[in-house]
Order: structure tokens, then sequence, then C-alpha cells
């Protein structure tokens, strides 16, 4: 089919994976453009360097007009948006992210790969063995790994494999993204009730995992992480013709700081760790036993994986200290990262240090989900932006808050981003991990710098 390029805007270009969409649109050749009231790291750099940064921030109806062939609107667009109202009175073809992915992959086997927490090492494991075999297939990612330039690649491949996020698709289209996509494969890794703002009860959203499980079709396969309580009932629900898949976590060992795969008198090498991860694995593998990969090419591939970005990522080492950093940001992933360093280095005290970053976690109403998170952990430190907060339309947080959600007197909290850096760097880091657990960015502070600081 010959291709024909497309002027095509993206409402809210500075998502994390929407602006990775619209390189790969802008490479293929067609013309792209977009706009959005606010544009962080990493996407603000990638954009720049792509040509597609906006001129100023914010929204220009001007920009929409009727040589436009599509919109792709972002969750963060609201539905007053002077762009989106504009491009409706046009008359213009306006889709979701997932609504656009699923409309270029119709053709191709769909493989979504959902969970609270877990997808995005998941997906990578995924994407990193089938690039290392060579393999035809498309990919969305929800973070960057070694060896892949963008975490969205779409083509004419007979295959695509997606992370699928429950969020919901954009203001016009309040269904969870994952929904979208009417997967063949699908994998649901973990379940802990997350964005309480559009799931306001545990029950509603743990319906929308069950809805995805029910979505699979007929001959279809649905792979899940049976060591996870809620998806056990999930994975478990009968379902005619469909063929379901439990995993559990791969059996290891951990020897002197490293992570073995045990398979019978096999020891693999892996460069990852802890439980969750150990579970990942093994989601990972059971995926691509049905895409074609054996177990032998699986575990000579995944002994050169080093990770997602930012997924329990070693900033830098010392000999009797490290600092890692994490995108935890809900309680049962929290709980999962502190586990997971303490049980690689059981000599050394871990010291967490946790972002309120989402509307979850700076809802009054959900904060006490954290109850016991940081149990046990004498230097325990919470930080928040109280004008994130502001910027939520939430009730304002204070100290006693969050000590009483987390059940911990002895928690120290910070609201002022200078002071929590200058705490961490008077502390004696000796025989002690640091721990950075944030789905935000501290307010700014560069986690590398401070790394360097610390352990100079």
């Amino acid at each position: 089919m010959q291709f024909k390029p497309q002027r095509i805007h993206f409402i809210a270009i500075g998502g994390s994976v929407m602006h990775n969409l619209a390189i790969v649109l802008k490479n293929q050749g067609h013309t792209v453009t977009g706009s959005d009231d606010e544009i962080f790291e990493p996407s603000r750099s990638a954009l720049e360097k792509n040509g597609l940064l906006p001129k100023n921030e914010g929204w220009n109806p001007n920009a929409i007009d009727s040589t436009l062939d599509a919109i792709i609107l972002g969750m963060h667009a609201k539905k007053d948006n002077p762009e989106l109202l504009k491009a409706q009175q046009l008359g213009l073809k306006i889709y979701s992210f997932p609504e656009y992915v699923y409309n270029h992959s119709v053709d191709k086997q769909r493989v979504i790969i959902a969970g609270s927490h877990g997808k995005t090492t998941i997906t990578s494991i995924v994407v990193h063995v089938l690039n290392y075999f060579n393999r035809s297939f498309d990919y969305i990612i929800g973070a960057r790994i070694k060896g892949v330039d963008n975490p969205v690649k779409l083509s004419d491949a007979p295959l695509i494999i997606i992370e699928g996020d429950e969020y919901l698709c954009s203001a016009l289209d309040p269904t969870p993204k994952f929904l979208r996509y009417q997967h063949h494969i699908g994998l649901i890794s973990g379940v802990a009730w997350d964005h309480a703002n559009v799931f306001p009860t545990e029950e509603e959203y743990l319906k929308a995992f069950d809805t995805f499980a029910d979505q699979t079709p007929k001959s279809g396969i649905l792979i899940f992480c049976e060591s996870d309580p809620m998806v056990s009932v999930v994975g478990n629900k009968q379902r005619a013709d469909v063929i379901s898949v439990p995993y559990k976590a791969h059996p290891h060992a951990l020897e002197n700081g490293q992570e073995y795969l045990t398979n019978g008198k096999e020891r693999i090498p892996i460069k990852i760790f802890g439980n969750h991860n150990l579970q990942n694995i093994s989601g990972a593998k059971e995926l691509l036993k049905k895409v074609g990969i054996s177990s032998e090419q699986f575990y000579k591939a995944i002994q050169s994986f080093e990770g997602a970005a930012g997924r329990l990522e070693k900033v830098k080492e010392t000999g009797s200290s490290a600092v890692f950093k994490d995108y935890a940001h809900a309680p049962s992933k929290v709980k999962a990262s502190v586990r997971a360093v303490k049980e690689l280095y059981p000599n050394r005290e871990v010291v967490p240090c946790l972002e309120l970053h989402t509307f979850s976690s700076l809802n009054k109403t959900y904060l006490p989900q954290y109850k016991d998170s940081l149990k046990g952990l004498s230097h325990a430190i919470v930080f928040f932006d109280p004008e994130k907060v502001k910027a939520k339309n939430l009730g304002a947080l204070t100290e006693a808050d969050i000590k009483g959600a987390f059940g911990s007197n002895t928690l120290k909290v910070f609201e002022d981003a200078k002071k929590l850096e200058d705490y961490l760097l008077t502390q004696n880091w000796a025989n002690k991990n640091l721990l950075m657990m944030s789905s935000g960015n501290f307010a700014g502070f560069n986690i590398k710098t401070l790394a360097d600081k610390i352990l100079a």
C-alpha cells in the first residue's frame, strides 16, 4: 500500500508515551505538530531534539484548522481545552492514543501487558528478548530500555507488544486504555488499588482488570500472576475457550549480591533482582513461549537485560553504600522495592525516601493505604510538594496527616526539596543504601548529582 503522509496534531504532546509516538510519526514522514501547557524531562529534550517542542507552552486554537488529517488527544487535556473545542467544531478526526494505536495494529497479533505494577518491566523484557533474536514486531513501552532508541515502534510487522495502562483514554473516552487494544494475548502482573480519582473504590479498580480478562477472545490466551491474590481471583475465573496460564516467581538463588535464575542444575546470572522481578521474569517467559521463544532462547537473552529505566535502577555504588531510584509509588510496590534492596544487601540498612506525587497518594482518603508500608525502617522519609496538592485541587496535607496514615511517628516528612537534599547530604551513609522512590521528580532535583555528592 502506498504511503500517504498526513498532518497530525497532538493535544498534550508532552505525555510520557505521547511524545514518543509524535517522534515516530514524524520520522515516518508525517507532518507533526503539538501543544501542551507543561512539558517536563525527558519529554522536553526528546521533543526539542526532534524539532517538535512547541515554541510556547499553553493551548493555541489557531494551530487547529481544516487541513489537519488527525488529532491525537492526550489524557492531560480537559473537555474544555480550546484546541479540542476547535477540532470538534471543525469536525476533525480525533483519536485517543490507544485508539490511534489500535487502528494502526488492527491486522496484527496484539499482545497487551497489564497490571498496577510490573507491566513496564515485563514489557521491557519481552521487547529485549524479541530484539535479541531479531524478531519483526512493534512495541509500546512506558519507559526507556538499553538498546531501544524509542520506546514506541510502529511498522508493518505482524506482531505488536503493548504495555497496557488501566488509566482512562481521554476526556472524550473514559474507558481504561488497555480495553481499547482488543488483545489476543493478555497478561496481568499484579493488581493493587490505584488512580483513586477515576476508580474511587478498590472494587471498581479490580473490575477494570476483570473486564480486561473477560475481553480475551475465544482461543485467546490470558497469562496471570497466581501469587497476587487479586489477580488470582480474576485469572482463575472460568472463561469459555480461553487458555489460562498462571505463573509465579521463577526459582532463583542469591549469592554475594548476585541474583541467579535456577533451571534444574543450571544457574543463569541476571542483572535485575527482587521477588517481584522474579515474578516479572516468569510472566515474560510464559508470554514469550506463546510467540515462539523457547526456554533455552529465553535464558540466553535474559542475561543481558539491564532493566527498564528508573525501575530499581542503581544510580551509583561504593564499597559500602548504594543509591537506587525506583518508579515505586503505590503502597504494594513500595513494600516490594524496599524488600528487594534489603534482600540484595542484607548487611546494609535501607533508607527509603518516597515522594507522594500522584492524585491517589496525595489524597487523604487514599493515604491510609500506605499504613505499615515503611514499617520497621528507622530512617524512612516521605516528601511531598504542597504546590502539587493545590494543583490537583486536593485538601492540604500536614506532617501529622502523613505520619498518621503511615502509622509511624519516627517518619521524617519534608515539603521542601532543598531541605530534603540538605538532610540527605548530612547523613552518614556507611553501610546504608538510599532508595529514592517516585513517579515524579522530587520537585526537580537531580538524583544522579545527589548520589555523586552522597557517595563522594
